[in-house]
């Protein structure tokens, strides 16, 4: 597992191969940033973050290096937990807080707003659907934030409400979403893009 880009770019963080995660592609996850950092996000402008089903902590540790100012990991496998934990004493940060807890008991109980949300359930989870509409029910998004979710290929959000746009890269779908304010700034960026396509 590597950081692609930021303040810990190149560095390396070798996964157990016990572990159950199936943490992010680094060929997914470097156009996922590239989309993000082009189209939405300026990382370094204060942006609170929460990873959910943070796994290996791959998400949060690259949200961390590229500048954000708080990441909130959420992971309920203690082994996953302890390894994400150790990434970010590794690299001395204080910007992440990685927290033991189940997902959806998380959403229901937090009561705080977050510029960005990253998701990525286990492809096989069958509340994996209800995802969207529990972060924007309980409005852990902040106005003008972001959400993605990463899915297999049988999952269409299309039709959802808050749904912005698809991205496919490999095996790896992420599905874009936010509110009022960022459908309207995204009215000039096409609905799907799949693997190869020019970002």
């Amino acid at each position: 597992m590597r950081v692609i880009s930021g303040i810990y770019k190149r560095r390396r963080f070798d996964v157990p191969h016990t572990f159950k995660a199936r943490p992010t592609t680094d060929f997914a996850k470097e156009n996922l940033f590239n989309v993000l950092c082009n189209n939405y996000i300026d990382f370094e402008d204060n942006i609170t973050a929460l990873d959910l089903f943070a796994g290996t902590g791959s998400i949060s540790i690259e949200l961390v290096s590229r500048g954000c100012d708080k990441v909130i990991s959420i992971e309920k496998d203690p082994q996953h937990l302890a390894f994400i934990s150790q990434i970010m004493r590794e690299v001395k940060t204080d910007k992440c807080f990685p927290m033991r807890a189940d997902v959806f008991k998380y959403i229901e109980k937090c009561h705080e707003q977050f510029d960005f949300i990253f998701a990525d359930p286990p492809y096989a989870l069958k509340e994996l659907e209800q995802l969207p509409d529990l972060v924007f029910a309980k409005n852990l998004l902040a106005p003008d934030g972001l959400f993605v979710l990463e899915h297999g290929k049988t999952q269409n959000f299309s039709n959802h409400p808050h749904f912005l746009e698809h991205r496919s890269y490999g095996s790896v779908n992420f599905s874009f979403f936010g509110n009022a304010e960022q459908e309207e700034m995204q009215t000039e960026e096409p609905a799907s893009a799949e693997q190869g396509d020019a970002l």
